[in-house]
């Protein structure tokens, strides 16, 4: 008779025979040497026989011989036991072999899903990580190298002649080429490039790689997968592993492991990729809603700055611009204004507003009508903002500048005379984009050598800051200032106003602001229009 295990719950040892043990059953002596099988041990362990030493598997008869075994465990045959021991009276060791191949198995699944868990969820992270399509090609290529395969490559799709390929190859090293190939020249690869679900490896010939997927001394490719690269709505591309021939073919499990990969890093990529789109299409509107850099025109210094409420902006609700003259008008026609609102959707009426007035610059020899104009369009307009601006008409005379300067319902600009006084222009008027009818005035004002008309938004001197951060900015600081920049170029006119707005602003919040400077300049300058030079003056 031998003693079973004692019973988890009681503590109590009960015997059975070998015989009718429910598991494997092997009793080795004090000495080493096997004294009793029952029929399920000697099927399991058929090189077994009592009276000597158990010759396999070695993890059980190592355990045998210890002086205090403890449970083992180990595989025989492919499958797996933990040998429980029970002490005997004569100094020997019953061991029961209960079998745990299917808890094993369930146990090493669950640490390989986890693996495969962790493996996702740093992919995912890394893919997102960045908004770049090249970045996220790089980052598939490596990290299908580092997990998958012994070599990736990542093809882009492409309407031209040749594949744009970032490959990472079994050095970890990653490059990128274009490859003048049509993919039909792959079996798989034009399927994976148009989206089509992905051809099991062990439909693909290794051998049938061509020369330019296998990266410089990656040696005989053994196995190979190629997988779509999905992504929203159209695909992202195509994703080929690639293992050594010395290395194991790819499994079931690991061809769906490369798919959910793939889902992952064509997302990333599809996202980058419109993200670039949608990136480049902002770019080319935004440069058209951008202020202009300005510069002389027809012997006029003209200079403006923008800021937007938020540094993280690019535009707002102010805006200039600078027209030369045409066949139409024959002064240069320079605007400022202020549409009420901030940010983007501010910026996108600033942009009606200026096409409009660039439609409407043949009748810029009358501000008036031209502002009647402007204020009907912005009237029939789905929107509700109204806008306030400025308009001047410049032109070179014999020794300075005329304007004629029409606000509407916009602050007066400021004229720098040379001697430091600072004055206003008569000019007032209603805003546009509110009333059916406007009124507006004009005033005129000339201009001697080195003196300026600064024209600016309510941004300017209602910007808050000061010692408590809660004082605006004003009017008396702004002529100020403006009279301190007298004699000076229509460039540092407004730095140096742009200049006294930060200081005083600080971190506080503000408002769009924006500034222009119209300057006579000192010294003789030259002109020139359709080959003659005209407008010589001096100082």
């Amino acid at each position: 008779m031998t003693s079973s295990p004692a019973r988890p719950r009681t503590g109590a040892v009960s015997t059975v025979s070998a015989e009718t043990a429910p598991y494997p059953v092997v009793v080795i002596g004090a000495d080493g040497h096997v004294v009793e099988l029952n029929g399920a041990a000697s099927a399991l362990l058929p090189a077994a026989r009592p009276g000597r030493a158990l010759p396999s598997p070695s993890w059980l008869a190592t355990a045998g011989s210890a002086d205090l075994p403890g449970i083992a465990s180990g595989a025989v045959d492919g499958r797996f036991f933990s040998a429980h021991p029970s002490a005997l009276a004569d100094g020997g060791t019953a061991w029961w072999l209960v079998e745990e191949t299917d808890y094993q198995l369930a146990v090493r699944e669950l640490e390989a899903e986890r693996g495969r868990t962790r493996f996702l969820t740093e992919a995912s992270t890394a893919l997102l990580a960045s908004l770049n399509l090249d970045r996220c090609m790089e980052v598939t290529a490596r990290l299908a190298t580092e997990h998958l395969a012994d070599a990736a490559l990542v093809i882009a799709p492409t309407a031209a002649k040749k594949l744009p390929v970032i490959v990472c190859d079994h050095r970890g090293e990653v490059s990128r080429d274009t490859v003048a190939v049509t993919p039909d020249a792959m079996p798989g690869l034009a399927e994976a490039l148009r989206g089509f679900p992905p051809v099991p490896s062990r439909w693909i010939d290794p051998a049938s790689a061509p020369g330019w997927v296998v990266p410089e001394g990656f040696g005989e490719v053994g196995s190979l997968v190629i997988t779509p690269l999905p992504g929203h709505g159209v695909p992202a591309g195509a994703l080929i592993l690639l293992r050594r021939v010395q290395q194991a073919a790819f499994t079931d499990a690991e061809e769906a492991l490369a798919g959910l990969f793939a889902a992952r890093s064509g997302a990333a990529m599809s996202a980058a990729r419109l993200y670039a789109e949608q990136n480049t299409i902002s770019d080319i509107l935004m440069r058209e809603l951008l202020p202009p850099t300005l510069q002389q025109v027809e012997g006029v210094d003209f200079a403006g700055g923008y800021r937007p409420s938020r540094d993280t902006e690019r535009v707002g609700g102010d805006f200039y611009d600078v027209h030369p003259p045409g066949d139409d008008f024959p002064e240069t026609l320079a605007v400022l204004g202020d549409v009420a609102g901030k940010g983007l959707e501010a910026a996108v009426l600033t942009g009606k507003i200026r096409n409009t007035l660039h439609a409407l610059l043949p009748m810029a020899g009358d501000h008036a009508h031209m502002l009647r104009l402007l204020n009907n369009a912005m009237r029939t307009s789905h929107h509700t903002r109204f806008a306030t601006l400025v308009v001047a008409s410049v032109r070179r005379e014999e020794g300075g500048v005329a304007l004629r300067l029409t606000a509407a319902g916009h602050p007066a600009p400021l004229i720098v005379r040379r001697d430091g006084t600072v004055e206003e222009a008569d000019t007032g008027g209603t805003l546009i984009g509110v009333v059916p009818a406007i009124t507006s005035r004009t005033a005129h004002v000339r201009l001697a050598p080195g003196e300026t008309c600064v024209l600016f938004t309510d941004g300017v001197t209602e910007a808050k800051g000061g010692p408590l951060g809660d004082t605006f900015f004003g009017e008396r600081r702004l002529k100020r200032a403006a009279a301190e920049c007298a004699g000076m170029p229509a460039e540092a006119v407004v730095e140096r106003i742009q200049m006294l707005i930060s200081q005083w602003i600080g971190d506080g919040r503000h408002d769009d602001i924006a500034v222009m400077a119209i300057t006579a300049p000192r010294g003789a300058h030259l002109s020139a229009v359709d080959g003659t030079t005209r407008g010589r003056y001096t100082a």
